[in-house]
């Protein structure tokens, strides 16, 4: 009966089907005497498949039978040639974890390692002690948003070498460094996420800095091969130009990465030299309502993501520390994520703060961040120790320096993810932070997340002022679209009601990413105005 394909299914040789019931039609003994078509590549003839295996429609006979007990392979012929697969669905029980693609496997390991988190944060948590159950949490995520980044890295890699390898340029001296370039990029992208686990310090290493820029570039890589290949595809169907390839396509084909990857450099340097700059001083007066007379003009700097870790170290927070010294503020206070590593790691890069000396007190508020290190007792204990007070879901009363029976009640909330990890002793408990703050007196709440403010604000229309930060202006884009539409309040400031304010920093650096676009970092200087 000559050679079976079913075998080519699993990805092997020939293996022998059941002899077909009843004699061969007539139109198949004359198969053997059919025309032969021209072998053919997989590149310029359609094919179908049938597991991970494809077969060249010019290796098909003319004629065939479908053999009746295996409704979607259409029977080899005598003549030995390959078959075609016609498929009804019972194919796709025949695909095992192997045969799936790159990309499905990836999804599948991202699921399995979100699985792993879920188990970690709830069974396991009791079951490790506290350092070996951080640390396993931590290479956890790293690990899911690597097993996500490996469906993008796919694409990245189809479209910028493997596109190329199928032209001409395959064949030039250059296409072999290219090809090194494009895997060493992709490979320091994957590995920035580790650099959180393993190399961090006073300042940042070397390494760090490279793999979080090639993680930049990496988000602005895969936006332009999407649009691009989204216009391509647009085009393509406007013009009805179908499926059909010619030599204008291919051309266009390499065009698009071409030019994707020419449009991400051009932006990685602008957002590395935009990032390097010092924070800027916005200066903004807020009115607040029942502010006392003598506190009028009182001057509050407002930090907020700083992010100590892999590529923020001393010195960027030295530098911060001189420009807030420079305003001479009254207060000041961070509003979360000053850190992405454990306190006893970065202790040395913390330094600095110990400079801050407001008069009236520097105040400090977790952010998400704070709690994905899971040393938030030992941050505490490390800030306390510098003469910052972290407000954890209390007030504190700012007592006027002219007049001790004039105040104002300055609030911290923690930071929402604490509920979401079930982070022990931790949680957004406004009732708490405002304990004895009454509407007679002007209140200020400190809340690192703009959907914390609003919830705030749901529940207590009467605060008058809230700082918050966390959005970073979208940090680098894109992904400014998306830090605007997840959160009710994005950057700057904003009137809510008649007496109520919400002001939102872009945050005073950045988070791993050395970059910024459409943003820039921000040290905020709010005058307090009374009425």
């Amino acid at each position: 009966m000559g050679k079976w394909a079913a075998g080519l299914a699993m990805g092997g040789g020939p293996s022998p089907l059941p002899p077909p019931l009843g004699p061969v039609p007539p139109a198949s003994r004359s198969a053997a005497s059919a025309p032969r078509v021209p072998a053919c590549s997989l590149g310029d003839a359609s094919s179908t498949s049938l597991g991970r295996v494809e077969v060249c429609e010019a290796f098909l006979p003319r004629q065939g039978f479908v053999d009746p007990r295996h409704p979607f392979i259409t029977t080899l012929l005598p003549t030995g040639d390959f078959c075609r697969t016609e498929g009804n669905g019972q194919e796709a029980k025949m695909i095992s974890f192997k045969q799936l693609p790159l990309e499905a496997k990836a999804a599948v390991a991202a699921g399995v390692v979100f699985f792993s988190m879920m188990l970690s944060r709830s069974y396991l948590a009791e079951k490790l002690d506290l350092r070996t159950w951080r640390w396993l949490l931590r290479l956890q995520m790293a690990l899911f948003a690597n097993a996500l980044m490996l469906i993008g890295s796919l694409h990245v890699w189809r479209s910028t070498v493997t596109t190329f390898s199928r032209s001409s340029a395959a064949s030039s001296f250059c296409f072999m460094p290219w090809k090194i370039a494009v895997f060493m990029f992709l490979a320091l992208a994957h590995s920035s996420f580790f650099t959180l686990l393993f190399l961090v310090a006073e300042e940042p290493y070397i390494f760090s800095l490279a793999a979080y820029t090639c993680l930049g570039a990496y988000i602005i890589l895969i936006f332009f091969l999407f649009t691009l290949g989204s216009v391509e595809q647009a085009y393509k169907f406007l013009a009805g130009r179908g499926a059909k390839a010619g030599t204008g396509n291919k051309n266009r084909t390499a065009i698009k990465p071409v030019l994707a990857v020419m449009l991400t450099v051009a932006l990685t340097v602008v957002g590395l030299l935009n990032a390097s700059q010092p924070p800027t001083v916005n200066s903004v007066e807020v009115p607040v309502h029942k502010l006392p007379s003598t506190m009028n003009n009182l001057k509050v700097v407002l930090l907020s993501d700083i992010h100590l870790g892999p590529t923020v170290g001393k010195t960027k927070l030295a530098m911060i520390v001189r420009m807030v010294k420079a305003l001479k503020p009254d207060i000041t206070v961070i509003v979360g994520d000053l850190t992405d590593s454990e306190a006893e790691i970065i202790r040395p890069a913390v330094e600095p703060l110990g400079e801050l000396n407001s008069p009236l007190g520097t105040y400090f508020v977790t952010g998400n961040h704070e709690y994905y290190t899971s040393d938030v007792s030992n941050w505490f204990e490390l800030l306390k120790s510098f003469n910052i007070q972290p407000l954890h879901n209390e007030n504190v009363k700012i007592v006027s320096p002219k007049s001790t029976d004039d105040w104002f009640c300055l609030a911290g909330v923690d930071d929402i993810e604490a509920d979401v990890l079930r982070y022990s002793g931790h949680g957004m408990d406004l009732k708490k932070a405002l304990r004895d703050c009454s509407s007679e007196h002007a209140i200020v709440l400190l809340a690192h997340q703009p959907i914390a403010a609003k919830w705030a604000l749901q529940e207590r229309p009467d605060i008058n002022l809230i700082l918050s930060g966390h959005t970073h202006g979208g940090q680098i884009f894109p992904l400014n679209a998306g830090a605007y539409f997840l959160n009710p309040f994005f950057v700057g400031l904003y009137e809510v009601g008649q007496n109520t304010f919400v002001y939102v920093s872009p945050g005073t650096m950045y988070f791993g990413i050395p970059m910024r676009l459409g943003s820039r970092a921000e040290i905020t200087e709010i005058i307090l105005r009374s009425p």
